[in-house]
């Protein structure tokens, strides 16, 4: 690779040119991705079946992941993944663990690790912990033996580039120069190919100077085999950092609103889901996002409003911190609001009924289980001493044990003794008094699922508590179903 030469006459000290992503720039023929997980693998997938002139290797230091990849049965369930990955894998598309070989090859290398809460120290359980980002740092610096573009992929901190550079700069080779670009994802677990394919924008943030342009078409160059240049979009890094965050806060900002509506609407007597559809109209708003449910989960939405507050605390901005401190509460009242209401509708005792709980993923389309919902809702009836059953069609029974025991063997007997997985829903409802919706399932629609012989298997009453709105309400009480649905409260109502 060739550096640009420096003709800052190309750029502005206030603006940056409308054709940036036209300026001068190195060809990107090698691509290496640290991190094989939700974001890496779609991600990568996409770029290479894009772009088959490119190599691209995504590395990781867990062998079983890496033989997921290379498997027939890849680690992670996403709708059109797999075919996307057969497209392109053994052709430019690798997998390995061999990291250093990987780096060394690479033109350009994506950062795309784990960064967590923080479990202890300073900013315990707001702070997202780098440590796996700065190990990922150092590697490169160990290895790299030729100049860098290198981009943060996993969600980080704002100013996280800045301590990149330092740790770059600070350990590798003489004469080795290294780019870092902010390159934010915005996937939906669900719908990650399509909003890769498909994506409303594409951030890439750089540093103001020719070198950073530079780097920036580069990335551009890549995006642009399949996204419209008008959607890739250039910032300063500090922005693009910021963005990420700024963007899950907002949409999680409006699910725990409409929560907090759905509330209300229970009290009074008001369909949640009608108000929704009378705000959405208006256009200043919109529809997206105003559904209300039992509460948000995955693995972005707390842990980046939590590292919001953490931000604002730290800039000595605590009332900007107790705003979206908020957001968080709310998606945590909301919960336990759901599980309470399951418990007074049971005459104020679970102890030795059976529930069945619908789902345990966060969403649909997705076998991840990060700050799923049903893992409070299932921790909550196990409390009050009652017998849960689980069906989730994706969710793998080892993923279900390790939510509710966090691998502590005292507490996997505990729990055990409380809890069974099953292979159907009707399995699962066998016996049982009550079913939990907790996933919003398509296969749990009563367009699917014949709830008739489903209430046949049943203690009586049989009660339903929809925390997905996705039943018919006509349909499941003609059966003969106590039908609670999350927003659409009887309290209130006309006689």
């Amino acid at each position: 690779m060739t550096r640009l030469d420096s003709t800052s006459s190309l750029i502005s000290n206030s603006t940056r040119p409308e054709d940036i992503l036209n300026l001068p720039h190195r060809k990107v023929n090698s691509i290496c991705c640290i991190g094989a997980g939700y974001v890496g693998g779609p991600t990568c997938a996409v770029i290479a079946a894009a772009n088959p002139h490119i190599n691209v290797q995504i590395v990781d230091v867990n062998q079983s992941r890496i033989d997921a990849w290379n498997s027939d049965v890849l680690p992670i369930y996403e709708p059109g993944l797999a075919e996307t990955v057969a497209k392109s894998r053994n052709r430019n598309l690798f997998f390995s663990t061999n990291v250093s070989q990987a780096i060394e090859e690479a033109d350009l290398i994506f950062v795309s690790v784990n960064t967590p809460t923080k479990k202890s120290g300073m900013g315990r359980g707001f702070a997202a912990d780098l440590g796996y980002v700065e190990a990922a740092t150092r590697q490169i610096a160990k290895i790299a033996k030729s100049d860098k573009i290198v981009v943060e992929k996993s969600t980080v901190p704002c100013r996280t580039a800045q301590s990149i550079r330092l740790i770059l700069e600070a350990n590798s080779r003489s004469g080795v120069h290294f780019d870092i670009l902010s390159n934010p994802e915005f996937l939906a677990e669900g719908t990650a190919i399509q909003d890769l394919m498909h994506p409303d924008r594409v951030l890439i943030g750089s540093q103001d100077t020719v070198a950073g342009f530079s780097a920036c078409a580069s990335l551009a160059e890549v995006y642009s085999a399949w996204v419209p240049r008008d959607k890739i979009i250039t910032m300063n890094v500090w922005s693009s950092e910021l963005s990420k965050l700024a963007a899950n806060a907002m949409l999680a900002q409006r699910i725990s609103s409409i929560n907090a509506l759905s509330a209300i609407c229970e009290a009074t007597g008001a369909d949640v889901d009608e108000v929704a559809h009378a705000v959405g109209l208006d256009s200043r708003i919109g529809p997206k996002f105003l559904k209300s449910s039992v509460g948000f989960g995955g693995s972005c939405f707390r842990k980046d409003i939590l590292n919001l507050v953490y931000l604002s605390e730290s800039l000595n901005l605590p009332e900007v911190a107790a705003y979206w401190r908020q957001v968080v509460e709310m998606n945590e009242y909301q919960k336990f609001r759901f599980a309470r209401k399951v418990l007074h509708s049971l005459f104020d005792t679970m102890s030795n009924k059976r529930i069945a709980v619908f789902g345990f993923a966060f969403k649909k389309d997705t076998g991840d289980t990060r700050e799923s919902a049903a893992i409070t809702l299932v921790q909550s009836f196990a409390e009050e001493m009652a017998s849960v059953a689980i069906y989730d069609p994706k969710v793998e029974e080892r993923q279900v044990w390790l939510e509710l025991t966090s691998n502590d063997t005292d507490i996997e007997a505990k729990v055990k003794e409380r809890v069974t997985i099953c292979n159907s829903a009707l399995e699962a409802a066998g016996g049982a008094d009550a079913i939990v919706i907790a996933t919003e399932w398509d296969e749990f629609k009563d367009t699917n699922l014949n709830y008739a012989d489903v209430y046949r298997v049943m203690n009586k009453p049989a009660f339903i508590f929809d925390g997905r709105s996705i039943l018919n309400a006509g349909v499941i009480t003609d059966i003969g179903f106590k039908l609670h649905t999350i927003g659409k409260g009887t309290e209130g109502r006309f006689e």
